[in-house]
């Protein structure tokens, strides 16, 4: 009973940091189509410190402002390319769900994917025990990797 007890207490202790990043091949409309999921305290503690201003994505308000730092902030930290060219991220959208923030991300002109390079320090700027797992589809096959900080690259091949 101790050891288990005392496993739980540990994970109490030291909350998880953890960012979902899925790619998805969309070749009727020859897109790749990005979601990212992040805690929404770490988020905006992330945002805060880069931004030097207060931030709450809660706040539908200031949706305009927060988007545009949401989008400045990804599109910095979160590099892709296909094939070996570098793709540019279009901001679509964010929401907030729960205790998570998810933003939206459109490459356009992609009619096939062979390799999907990526390097993704999402969140490393406040969080040293970072967690990024990565999800990425193309023609029906799904890959996944898991890139610990201050690992941020990664490969898919299909």
């Amino acid at each position: 009973m101790a050891p288990s007890l005392f496993k739980w207490l540990i994970l109490l202790a030291h909350p998880l940091y953890i960012t979902v990043t899925d790619i998805n091949h969309n070749v009727k409309d020859k897109t790749l189509e990005i979601s990212c999921k992040m805690f929404t305290n770490d988020f905006e503690a992330v945002l805060e410190k880069t931004a030097h201003v207060k931030v709450d994505l809660s706040d539908g308000k200031n949706k305009t402002v927060t988007d545009k730092l949401i989008a400045d902030y990804v599109e910095k930290h979160l590099l892709l390319k296909v094939d070996g060219q570098p793709a540019v991220l279009q901001f679509v959208g964010s929401e907030k769900q729960e205790d998570g923030t998810w933003s939206y991300f459109q490459v356009n002109n992609v009619p096939t994917v062979k390799k999907i390079d990526v390097s993704n320090s999402l969140l490393y700027d406040n969080f040293n025990q970072e967690i990024n797992i990565m999800h990425a589809s193309v023609g029906g096959v799904k890959k996944s990797t898991r890139l610990d900080y201050p690992a941020s690259a990664a490969s898919f091949e299909f």
